[in-house]
C-alpha cells in the first residue's frame, strides 16, 4: 500500500534558532525483542539497554551505543519524540538523556509541554476533526462490521482520537487491507498496517503538524525526523532533513524524498544509524 502523497510543508525556521529533531520510536529508534533483527552470530550480537516495561516485563530496546548517541542527541538539540501511541503508552518508555521538555503523542492529538497536554492544541485538533472527516463512531461500526473473529485479537481506540485492530497478521485476508484503505479515503481518514496493527487515523491527525507547532514555539533552525512507517510520511516531508530505516512500511514501498536519507541498517541497528546521522546534521551546522 503506497503513502498517500503529501505536500512538503515549511517550519518556517529561524536561521540562527536550535535544531529540532522530531523521530518516530517504535521500530524507528526503540525496538520490541521480534523487530530487533539481529541477524549476526550471538557471540557478536551488541549489548542492549532496556528503555520500556510494561507489566513487569521488558518490551523495548536500544543498543548501548544508541543510548550513548541518544543522551547526547537530546543534550545538543530539541530532542521531540514523536510517536503514535497514546500518552499512558508514551510515558512507559525510559529514554536515555534529559527527559524532553516537548513529546508529541497520539499522532500529533497530543503536545506534552513538560508531560502535560497542551489544550489550546487539542482544540485545535478537535476543531479540525470536526469539520475535515467522518466521525470516530462511523469508522469503528465498519472496522467491527467488516473484520472477523478469526483474525482479529483486539479492537481499540487511542485517545477518542483514532481506532487500531490488533490481528493475527498470517490469517488476514489478502486485500482486507487496501479495501479498507480504500474506504477510508473518501471519509479523510488514512490506514496503515503496522506488524500485527492495523491504524485508522483521521488525515488531519498528523504528526507533522504537531512538529510544525513545536518548531514555532521553539524558534527552530533546522529540523530534522526520522520514521519508517506510513504515518511517518508527512512528518518526514515536512521536516528540512530526514531519515528511514531499511524496514517498514515506507522502506517496502521504496519510499523516497528530496531530502529523505533512505538507510540499508535493518532492525535495531537501523536506530542507531539514525541517531549517528541526526547528530552529524546537528554539527554540520556549526
Amino acid at each position: 500500500m503506497a503513502p498517500a502523497p503529501v505536500t512538503p510543508a515549511s517550519t518556517a525556521p529561524t536561521s540562527h534558532g536550535p535544531t529540532l529533531v522530531a523521530s518516530d520510536l517504535d521500530r524507528t529508534l526503540i525496538y520490541s525483542p521480534a523487530a530487533l533483527q539481529l541477524g549476526m552470530p550471538d557471540p557478536q550480537a551488541p549489548r542492549l539497554l532496556c528503555v520500556e516495561v510494561h507489566e513487569g516485563k521488558p518490551l523495548s530496546f536500544v543498543t548501548e551505543t544508541a543510548a550513548v548517541l541518544l543522551d547526547e542527541l537530546a543534550r545538543s538539540t530539541v530532542f521531540v519524540p514523536t510517536t503514535t501511541r497514546t500518552r499512558k503508552q508514551y510515558r512507559r518508555i525510559n529514554l536515555p538523556g534529559p527527559r524532553p521538555q516537548y513529546a508529541i503523542c497520539a499522532n500529533g492529538g497530543h503536545i506534552l509541554v513538560d508531560g502535560v497536554s497542551d489544550r489550546d492544541w487539542r482544540r485545535q485538533v478537535a476543531a479540525r476533526l470536526a469539520d475535515e472527516c467522518a466521525s470516530l463512531d462511523e469508522v469503528r461500526e465498519h472496522l467491527r462490521r467488516t473484520s472477523d473473529d478469526s483474525w482479529l485479537l483486539k479492537e481499540r481506540v487511542a485517545e477518542d482520537l483514532f481506532a487500531y485492530l490488533v490481528v493475527e497478521r498470517a490469517l488476514l485476508p489478502e486485500g482486507w487491507v487496501k479495501e479498507l484503505a480504500e474506504w477510508a479515503e473518501g471519509r479523510g481518514w488514512t490506514v496503515s498496517l503496522q506488524g500485527r496493527k492495523i491504524y485508522a487515523v483521521p488525515k488531519p491527525l498528523t504528526k507533522s503538524a504537531a512538529m510544525r507547532e513545536v518548531a514555532r514555539r521553539t524558534e527552530a533552525g533546522l529540523t530534522l525526523a526520522a520514521g519508517d512507517s506510513l504515518l511517518d510520511a508527512d512528518l518526514l516531508l515536512a521536516a528540512d532533513r530526514s531519515w528511514r530505516p531499511g524496514h517498514g512500511e515506507l522502506a517496502d514501498e521504496g519510499w523516497a524524498a528530496p531530502q529523505l536519507t533512505a538507510l540499508e541498517e535493518r532492525g535495531v541497528a537501523a536506530g542507531e544509524e539514525i541517531l549517528r546521522q541526526l547528530l552529524d546534521a546537528d554539527r554540520d551546522r556549526a
